[in-house]
């Protein structure tokens, strides 16, 4: 029913062309052997494998077909996961025929599709996410620092701690941010709203 229904969804796009469709991730790679779309509608749910994991493996052995991953669950960690495998984009099975024709135009020029209801749900998970980020008070007192470009010798002499203790603190931070150096730190801090800059 979901095949018939994109089918008839598509079929008058001039642009574009359904090359062939498969019911499972066997008969999907069996096919990929003989003939590659530009793009390719992957479901997340088969019924003898899970479509994200085919996912990365079709990613890997044909570099050139951008995936669209296709599903009713509108989760982020079903979204991040797809996304992580290399899928060029998420589509609800919900989608317009406007949203299908949108996500597959962008994908087949190398770009990335997301709907506005998976945006939405990314966002959210984002700022839960952020809410988790729990700081002690020597760590709020040590990123304040940070923020107005205090060394470590600078701020063990302020807080009245050893440099060590402040390199350990500094790597806590880094760490619960999971931010790759002092300024994607600040950045991150920002952007959590644990800082602000008067």
């Amino acid at each position: 029913m979901v095949v018939e229904g994109i089918r008839s969804l598509l079929m008058n796009e001039k642009d574009i062309e359904l090359i062939g469709s498969a019911s499972n991730a066997g008969s999907c790679l069996a096919f990929l052997k003989n003939r590659q779309p530009d793009v390719l509608l992957l479901d997340i749910n088969l019924p003898d494998r899970n479509g994200i994991d085919l996912c990365k493996e079709i990613r890997l052995k044909y570099p050139v077909i951008f995936i669209l991953g296709l599903s009713t669950f509108n989760q982020a960690s079903y979204i991040h996961e797809m996304m992580s495998n290399g899928a060029s984009g998420y589509v609800l099975k919900n989608a317009t025929q406007k949203e299908l024709i949108e996500a597959i135009h962008l994908a087949s020029a190398g770009k990335t599709y997301m709907a506005f209801e998976v945006a939405k749900t990314l966002h959210t998970a984002e700022q839960q996410k952020q809410s988790d980020i729990i700081l002690g008070r020597r760590e709020k007192e040590i990123l304040e620092l940070i923020k107005y470009g205090f060394t470590n010798n600078e701020m063990a002499a302020e807080l009245g701690i050893s440099i060590n203790t402040v390199d350990t603190y500094r790597k806590s931070l880094l760490s619960k941010f999971k931010a790759k150096n002092t300024a994607d730190l600040i950045r991150l801090a920002l952007i959590h709203k644990i800082i602000s800059i008067e």
